[in-house]
């Protein structure tokens, strides 16, 4: 199996090195390298890639889709990471635009599509609860029928990005007596100003206010803002997370931040060297860089075996494999910044350089990776079942 560029692939790759570079502000690309960037410049850049037919390539051609190769969509990403540039948000763009797309109605379609590829919604993702987290399936929150309504009551948490949020797409149980638990769940599209639907953040360990409780309280919902047909949410949810694992692997944000780690620890001394040359360090450093490798080789084959269009099982390998990527990268970036991580939002004035003092902040914030998406032990139940055939 041939993994190099064909010489096409290798021009489409370098138009979209030159449009990242040229097109996109190179502030919020700073931003977004150090981790900075927020609701401002992710609307922006969507908005900028949406115009250039860049925003939704995996979306149908007439909905702002691209008749692109998986080979090119893997590059589409891949330079899009490499270049810092802040990706299409992953509820519009990966989330239910491809939902929306497949299974609602024509007029569905036409009122929400274009307005989710150029974020003039922000959406926000409705489906864990309290006890219904891996085990989505238990989810409890209720939608009742009252003429052209649905009444919701209930709560959704992890609502990350919630706070910006213009609507929800929600699981909600509108059959409580189907046989199976999976059964009798529906989509629904809520808008997030409706009255009885409130919004409350929920600080993380890392200090930030990413994630979001949100509670339903008699929040009447159009029944035209149903996905599909009720009762059929689950199927919808499966192709939903489908397509949220799409480029969970993140082999060029690691690499990127990897990149990152060699240059602080070059200038970070060590006894009469610095720290990149120490060789307990640089053992370590170099072992990362070989598995991202490994890692990417991987994902090229996966991308080259994909062509027609089946699912590959291997994805599980990417994703579990990926996430523990970025968390070993954000170690050594800990590892590098030493006690000057400690001093995190201390203000002014005071020794500790702010790449240091994100150092901590961002490790803890990247035990996440190993969960979302599906959990790494799920992935490993998949790779037992499906590739080794336990």
């Amino acid at each position: 199996m041939k993994l190099g560029l064909t010489d096409d692939e290798a021009a489409f790759r370098e138009e979209l090195r030159t449009f990242y570079r040229t097109e996109i502000p190179a502030e919020i690309r700073a931003r977004t390298l150090a981790g900075e960037s927020g609701r401002d410049d992710v609307v922006a850049t969507q908005r900028i890639l949406n115009a250039h037919g860049l925003a939704v390539p995996h979306w149908p051609v007439e909905w702002g889709g691209k008749d692109w190769t998986p080979a090119q969509h893997d590059i589409w990403l891949s330079e899009m990471q490499l270049a810092s540039v802040p990706e299409p948000l992953t509820f519009n763009a990966s989330m239910v635009g491809p939902v929306i797309a497949e299974f609602g109605s024509q007029e569905l379609k036409e009122r929400f599509l274009p307005a989710t590829a150029n974020l003039d919604i922000w959406w926000s993702q409705g489906f864990s609860e309290p006890d219904a987290g891996s085990d989505l399936a238990s989810l409890r929150t209720t939608a009742v029928r009252d003429g052209d309504f649905y009444v919701v009551n209930g709560q959704k948490t992890w609502t990350t990005l919630g706070q910006y949020g213009d609507w929800i797409f929600c699981l909600v149980r509108t059959d409580p007596n189907a046989p199976k638990k999976q059964a009798g769940i529906s989509f629904l599209l809520i808008d997030m100003t409706t009255p009885g639907l409130t919004v409350r953040p929920i600080k993380l360990i890392d200090g930030g206010f990413e994630v979001n409780e949100v509670f339903f309280d008699d929040v009447r919902v159009p029944a035209d803002q149903l996905v599909g047909e009720e009762n059929k949410g689950w199927s919808y949810a499966k192709f939903l997370l489908g397509n949220e694992r799409t480029g969970i692997a993140g082999v060029s944000r690691t690499k990127v931040r990897l990149g990152q780690v060699k240059e602080h620890a070059r200038n970070t001394k060590v006894g009469s060297g610095t720290l990149l040359e120490d060789p307990l360090f640089a053992a370590r450093l170099a072992e990362v860089e070989n598995e991202v490798l490994a890692l990417e080789l991987t994902q090229l084959s996966v991308v080259a075996g994909s062509a027609d269009g089946k699912p590959n099982p291997v994805s599980s390998v990417l994703k579990m494999r990926g996430s523990q990527l970025q968390q070993a990268a954000t170690e050594l970036m800990l590892e590098v910044a030493g006690p000057d991580a400690l001093p995190f939002d201390a203000g002014d004035g005071i020794a500790s350089p702010e790449w240091a003092q994100h150092a901590a902040p961002t490790y803890l914030n990247y035990r996440k990776v190993s969960i979302y998406g599906g959990s790494n032990e799920v992935q490993r139940s998949i790779i037992a079942s499906t590739i080794l055939g336990l």
